[in-house]
C-alpha cells in the first residue's frame, strides 16, 4: 500500500451549507472544524489546506445545553490595569454580532498557526437566514440528523 500525500494544486474544495437553528454549539463547532481541516476526506493531508468551505446560517439561533448560556463567560483584557472584562454566551448571542460565538468556538478547535488561519478563511457565518454564496451552490448538510444530541428541543 502507498500513503498518498496530495499537493495543494490537487485539492478539490466543496461548499457545505449548515442551518444552525437549534443546534448545540460545541457539537456544531467540532463538526465544522473537522470539515474545514478536511479530516472527513480519504485524501486528508495534515500539512495541506484540503478542507471544504462551510457556510453557516441562522447563527443567532444556536443553543447551548445546561446553564452554559449564563455561566460560561468569555473573558478578555483591555490592556489597562484592572481591564478584565467578560460577557456570557447569552449576552454575546444577543449582541450585534452573534456569529462571532460560532467563529470563536470553531477557531479554538482548529490548529493554531498559518495553516489554521488559512483554513478559517473557508468559514462563512451569517446571523440570519440569507447568505451571498448561492453562486457556489453549497450542498446542505443536515447536522441534526447525524445524531439526536446535535439538536436541542
Amino acid at each position: 500500500m502507498k500513503t498518498v500525500s496530495i499537493k495543494p494544486a490537487e485539492v478539490k474544495k466543496d461548499w457545505w451549507l449548515i442551518d444552525a437553528d437549534g443546534l448545540v454549539l460545541g457539537r456544531l463547532a467540532s463538526l465544522v472544524a473537522s470539515r474545514l481541516r478536511g479530516k472527513h476526506k480519504p485524501t486528508f493531508t495534515p500539512h495541506v489546506d484540503c478542507g471544504d468551505h462551510v457556510v453557516i446560517i441562522n447563527a443567532e439561533k444556536v443553543r447551548v445545553t445546561g446553564n452554559k448560556a449564563d455561566q460560561s463567560v468569555f473573558y478578555w483584557h483591555t490592556g489597562y490595569p484592572g481591564g478584565v472584562k467578560g460577557r456570557t454566551i447569552r449576552q454575546r448571542l444577543q449582541s450585534r454580532h452573534p456569529e462571532r460565538v460560532i467563529e470563536k468556538a470553531v477557531e479554538r478547535m482548529i490548529t493554531r498557526g498559518p495553516l489554521g488561519r488559512r483554513q478559517m478563511r473557508n468559514l462563512h457565518v451569517y446571523a440570519g437566514p440569507s447568505h451571498p454564496h448561492q453562486g457556489q451552490a453549497p450542498k446542505p448538510l443536515d447536522v441534526a440528523a447525524m445524531n439526536r444530541k446535535n439538536k436541542v428541543g
